[in-house]
C-alpha cells in the first residue's frame, strides 16, 4: 500500500554518516518538525545529480527560512551518499539519508524495481511533505520524469 496525504510516516531505522554510520530513526526526522524529504532512484545518477539534489541545496536556505527541515533518502548505503553529498557540496542540515535495504522505501510503498536494469530495488523518485510525522503533500513522479518533485514545487506546497 502507497503511502498518502493524511498518513504517519512509517516508523523505520535509516543511516548517515558523520563519525562512522549513524542509525537516525523516523520519529527523531519527523516528531514535532516540518519535513520535506524527496527520494531520488539512486546518488550520482544523472537527473538525481544535475537536477533534484542540487535544486534542494540551493533552495536550502529558504526551506530554513520557513522552519522546514530537507532530507534526502535513496536505497544506497551511508556512505555512497556522504561522497554524493561531498560531491554536490550539500549544506550542513540537509539530511543525506540512506535506506540500504530499502525497508523504509517499501514502509511507503514507493520501492521501484530496477532489477532489469542491473540496479535491483530503488526507490521512486517522489517528494513529501510532513508536519509532525503526517503527510500533509506527496508528490511522485511518473516513471522517467522529473516535474513534480523539484524543490520549487515543495517550496510551493509547503506555503
Amino acid at each position: 500500500m502507497t503511502i498518502k496525504v493524511g498518513d504517519t510516516v512509517p516508523n523505520a531505522t535509516l543511516n548517515y554518516l558523520k563519525d562512522g554510520v549513524q542509525a537516525i530513526n523516523t520519529d527523531e526526522i519527523f516528531k514535532g518538525k516540518k519535513v520535506v524529504l524527496f527520494s531520488v532512484p539512486g546518488a550520482f545518477t544523472p537527473t538525481c545529480s544535475a537536477k533534484h539534489l542540487p535544486g534542494y541545496v540551493e533552495k536550502f536556505a529558504e526551506f530554513k527560512s520557513k522552519n522546514v527541515n530537507v532530507a534526502c533518502l535513496a536505497v544506497n548505503d551511508a556512505f555512497v551518499m556522504d561522497a554524493w553529498s561531498k560531491n554536490q557540496n550539500v549544506p550542513e542540515g540537509l539530511l543525506m539519508l540512506a535506506d540500504g535495504n530499502g525497508t523504509f522505501t517499501k514502509a511507503l510503498g514507493l520501492e521501484l524495481d530496477g532489477t532489469p536494469f542491473g540496479l535491483g530495488i530503488r526507490g521512486k523518485r517522489f517528494a513529501l511533505y510532513a508536519d509532525n510525522g503526517v503527510v500533509k503533500a506527496l508528490h511522485l513522479e511518473a516513471p522517467g520524469e522529473f516535474k513534480v518533485s523539484d524543490a520549487g514545487s515543495m517550496l510551493a506546497a509547503v506555503g
